[in-house]
């Protein structure tokens, strides 16, 4: 079971805690991850473009010319695709780009996520996270107590608002609930901050 040290909010190392080897000890599988970033970008697409066919441009109603004795090409309207302003052949229409992983694939893919952090020692796990007002001062300085300077996703069992809006304005970290925690957020970030009670609900969900 890998082990890995318990910090308060002021920096200072007051535990250590076992990680279960199911979800925080695996080999990372970097395909799988790779499947599931993907996914989950796929699934972020607005997916709201368009564009007109010659069905819904604007114009040409009336034949240009007579379909014989002029000389040139025949058409029936100055909308078809083959002129200048005319339609769009088989463009873009609105739709959703969303699809789904396979379930033992989206597990293997949040575990090889939270084992990766583990093995490459960017999981730092405190021992409780509260605050008794929402400031972002306080939220920057529990950051510099523990050392990060980069990137942070700080992970909470519970939502609290007070932390959340403490961090929502420092650039590049972001708090989630538990039960929000994903393979994206978790790679985009440099550091994993998660609670002690948050460790114990990703094991519960992802443990089983």
């Amino acid at each position: 079971m890998p082990k890995v040290a318990v910090y308060d909010m002021n920096g200072s190392q007051v535990d250590e805690i076992e990680l279960s080897d199911a979800v925080f000890g695996i080999e990372p599988h970097a395909a799988v991850l790779h499947d599931a970033v993907v996914m989950q970008l796929a699934s972020m697409r607005r997916g709201t473009h368009a564009v007109k066919n010659r069905a819904a441009v604007r114009g040409g109603g009336r034949k240009p010319w007579r379909q014989k004795g002029t000389g040139r090409a025949r058409h029936g309207s100055i909308r078809s695709p083959l002129w200048v302003g005319g339609g769009v052949v088989f463009g873009p229409k609105p739709r959703s780009y969303a699809y789904k992983l396979p379930k033992k694939v989206r597990r293997l893919a949040m575990k090889s996520a939270l084992s990766s952090k583990v093995k490459n020692d960017e999981l730092i796990v405190l021992d409780d996270l509260k605050m008794e007002q929402p400031k972002t001062r306080e939220m920057v300085k529990v950051l510099g107590n523990l050392k990060v300077d980069r990137k942070a996703l700080v992970v909470s069992s519970t939502y609290d608002e007070n932390v959340a809006l403490s961090a929502r304005n420092i650039p590049g970290v972001k708090f989630v609930q538990a039960e929000g925690l994903n393979v994206y957020d978790i790679l985009n970030h440099d550091k994993l901050i998660l609670t002690r009670d948050a460790v114990a609900r990703v094991e519960e969900v992802w443990g089983r």
